[in-house]
Parts: C-alpha cells; sequence; structure tokens
C-alpha cells in the first residue's frame, strides 16, 4: 500500500491519490515538471488496472503493450511539497490501434494544476510495430469515455 487513499473510478473518469513528496520538488518546494508525467503514468495504470485492463494481462495474453505516442502538457498552477493531488484519467477517443486520454492534475483547493492529452499506441511486444486493440480491450477502454464531455479546463 502507498500510504494513499484509494484510487476511484466514476462518472469524472478514474481518479488516482498522490502525494507530493520532498524527492519530487525542487529547491523550493515546488513539483518539477517531469514528475507530473510520473504522476500521470501512474494513474493511467491505475485506471487500466481498475478497467480490468492491467498492462501484464495485455502483455501476457495478447503479446502487445501501449507506449506513449505523444504527450502535450498545459501546466497552470505548481503544485507544492505534501500537496494531496489528484489524477483524473478519462478516455476522449478510441481508435483501431490507438487510445487518447485526457489527464488532469488537480488539487482540491487550487482547482487544475496540469492538464495532459496523452496519445497511446498499441504495439506488439515482440517488434514494436502498431497493432489493432484487442476487441474487449476495445470496449473497456470505450466504457471510460465519458456521457458528457467537460470543456477543458
Amino acid at each position: 500500500m502507498n500510504g494513499h487513499p484509494p484510487a476511484t473510478a466514476g462518472q469524472s473518469g478514474h481518479h488516482y491519490p498522490v502525494r507530493v513528496y520532498f524527492e519530487d520538488t525542487d529547491a523550493g518546494g515546488v513539483v518539477y515538471h517531469a514528475n507530473y508525467l510520473r504522476y500521470a503514468e501512474r494513474g493511467r495504470t491505475e485506471a487500466l488496472r481498475a478497467a480490468g485492463m492491467p498492462h501484464a494481462t495485455l502483455m501476457e495474453r495478447h503479446g502487445l503493450m501501449f507506449v506513449v505516442r505523444r504527450v502535450e502538457v498545459e501546466y497552470l498552477r505548481p503544485a507544492r511539497l505534501d500537496d494531496l493531488l489528484d489524477i483524473v484519467t478519462e478516455t476522449r477517443a478510441v481508435r483501431g490501434a490507438s487510445v487518447v486520454l485526457r489527464q488532469t492534475v488537480r488539487h482540491p483547493d487550487r482547482g487544475v494544476l496540469a492538464a495532459l492529452a496523452v496519445r497511446l499506441a498499441c504495439v506488439g511486444v515482440s517488434d514494436g510495430r502498431a497493432a489493432r486493440l484487442p476487441d474487449d480491450w476495445r470496449e473497456a477502454l470505450e466504457r471510460m469515455v465519458p456521457a458528457v464531455t467537460a470543456t477543458d479546463d
């Protein structure tokens, strides 16, 4: 257990809590920019796990894996030492061999601190070539698309 409250899923996407530790910050106690990518990776991994799609199963059962094809990050406000953040993951689009996610890093009082647009590509483990998403994975990812997509923060 990581000492955080459990992750949750709901109409507003999958929520994964992350505490900011000293190791995550610069000398001023502000989260170093690259750590937002680490937080988002954990949030994506736990969102897939919560949907019944852990990465290990995709690799073992189908010989496939997800790789980050593109990521855009907009930094809006700084996260600081000891903040408890909420990493929210939503599926925006599912395509033949890729999925587009929106992730936000939120603070309960300061709102959205960072917004990420992430495109994951599904590739073969053995050759790294693009591969179609298995039907059961496609269906699970489509269930993670919000019924009503909120406006961008």
